[in-house]
């Protein structure tokens, strides 16, 4: 007390500064107010001294982010500069690994006194037969010329012109037109047979001894959906070195470059 009698004044109150209330009541005698002031007084002390983890986390992810951006747009710089180059680059090597293709799609060319040409039997009854002679196809499934049975051309064997192509069907067909055709041939005649589906169940005798008379070694043998080409000729007096037989799900290929 101070020498009137009163309470002695406080440090506060000799140093100016406002008056708190007592810890743990306040102007009307509750606890509220003093201690929520206590409370936020211990959190700002903590949040002075360290870091919370919440924050260090977050400057990482931060981090990580733009590192992983900065990496990506390198990438696709490096990219783009990479396919702005790449035609120049596939022109380049194009020129220097081109083949130049042959006469019916050959690997290499026929000298001028030789015809080049390639056969392929049909594959079972899906596959058509092909034929080129002098690069220009003959019959094919694409010009819609070939059938089942045996698909046969007749091309000039001096000239090399193209004179006809039939086919003939060999499983319910009649064997005489192909007899017939056979035995017309003209003299000089190349002729070029290829198979499809099946080129056996019609052939008698006399038709296997014409085409046997042209030079093929397995006339005689042909049998029920065999894989079958060949190229002959009129009275050819030897065996002709071009002829190929297969299975039926298989097409076989004859070829030559001279």
């Amino acid at each position: 007390r101070d020498h009137l009698g009163g309470p002695s004044p406080s440090k506060n109150q000799q140093a100016g500064l406002p008056q708190l209330p007592a810890q743990g009541v306040d102007w009307l005698g509750s606890r509220t107010q003093s201690t929520s002031w206590n409370i936020s007084s211990s959190l700002l002390t903590q949040g002075r001294g360290r870091l919370e983890p919440s924050g260090v986390l977050r400057f990482l992810a931060l981090i990580f982010a733009l590192v992983t951006t900065w990496i990506f747009i390198r990438s696709y710089i490096s990219l783009n500069a990479k396919t702005i180059r790449l035609p120049r680059w596939l022109s380049l090597v194009t020129k220097e690994i081109s083949v130049v293709r042959a006469k019916c799609g050959l690997t290499k060319p026929c000298p001028k006194e030789f015809f080049a040409f390639k056969i392929s039997s049909g594959a079972a009854n899906v596959v058509g037969p092909t034929m080129c002679f002098e690069n220009q196809v003959i019959m094919s499934p694409v010009k819609n010329n070939v059938g089942r049975g045996l698909n046969i051309a007749l091309v000039n064997g001096t000239t090399g012109m193209v004179l006809t192509q039939k086919c003939f069907d060999m499983y319910s067909g009649e064997v005489k037109l192909l007899v017939k055709f056979l035995k017309e041939i003209p003299e000089g005649a190349l002729v070029l047979v290829a198979s499809y589906d099946d080129p056996g169940t019609r052939l008698n005798d006399e038709t296997r001894k014409l085409l046997s008379s042209l030079g093929s070694s397995y006339a005689k043998q042909l049998g029920f959906r065999d894989s079958w080409v060949f190229l002959g000729a009129k009275d050819l007096k030897d065996k002709s070195p071009f002829e190929q037989v297969g299975s039926w799900w298989h097409p076989i290929p004859v070829k030559w470059v001279g």
